[in-house]
C-alpha cells in the first residue's frame, strides 16, 4: 500500500501537466488529517468512518466509488508517517483561511461523530488547527458549530 501511494506522489510531482489541478493529492492531505483525528483516541468507531465517508463525499467531493480507496490510502499514510507536515504545508499551501477553518470544523464532526468528546481527539484537532494558523478563536467557533450540528 505504502508503495503504491509513494509512487501516486512520484508520478504527480513528475508529470505535472499530466494532471488537470492538485485535487487528489489535497484531497488524500485532507483525509489524511481527518484520519488522524480519527484515530486520536485510539478507537475508529464505526460511526466515525461512515462520518469520514460522508465528510469526504459532501465536503471535498469524492465520487463514492473512490471514498473508500482514499479512506484506505489516507488511513496508511497516517499509519506510517512520522509527523504530519507534508499534508499541513500541502493544505497551508492550497487552500484560503476559510477553508483550512472549514477542515477544522470537519475535524470536530469527525471526532464527535461517536457521541462521545474525547480529550485526545480535542488535543489533536487543537494541535493541527495551529499548525494550519486557525486562531483560536475559529477553532471555538468550528467546535461550537460541529457541536450545534449534532444536537
Amino acid at each position: 500500500m505504502l508503495t503504491g501511494i509513494q509512487r501516486f506522489f512520484q508520478q504527480m510531482l513528475a508529470e505535472p501537466e499530466a494532471r488537470e489541478d492538485e485535487l487528489p493529492t489535497l484531497e488524500l492531505a485532507a483525509a489524511a488529517l481527518l484520519c488522524e483525528v480519527m484515530r486520536a483516541d485510539y478507537r475508529v468507531d464505526g460511526a466515525q468512518l461512515e462520518a469520514l465517508r460522508e465528510l469526504l463525499m459532501t465536503h471535498l467531493h469524492v465520487a463514492a466509488e473512490d471514498v473508500e480507496s482514499l479512506m484506505a490510502m489516507a488511513r496508511e499514510e497516517v499509519e506510517t508517517s512520522v509527523d504530519h507536515y507534508q499534508f499541513v504545508s500541502l493544505i497551508k499551501e492550497h487552500y484560503d483561511y476559510g477553508r483550512r477553518i472549514e477542515l477544522v470544523r470537519m475535524m470536530w464532526l469527525l471526532a464527535l461523530a461517536d457521541g462521545e468528546h474525547h480529550h485526545l481527539e480535542e488535543h489533536r484537532i487543537r494541535q493541527l488547527a495551529d499548525l494550519l494558523h486557525v486562531s483560536h478563536g475559529d477553532f471555538i467557533r468550528a467546535k461550537l458549530q460541529a457541536q450545534g450540528a449534532g444536537a
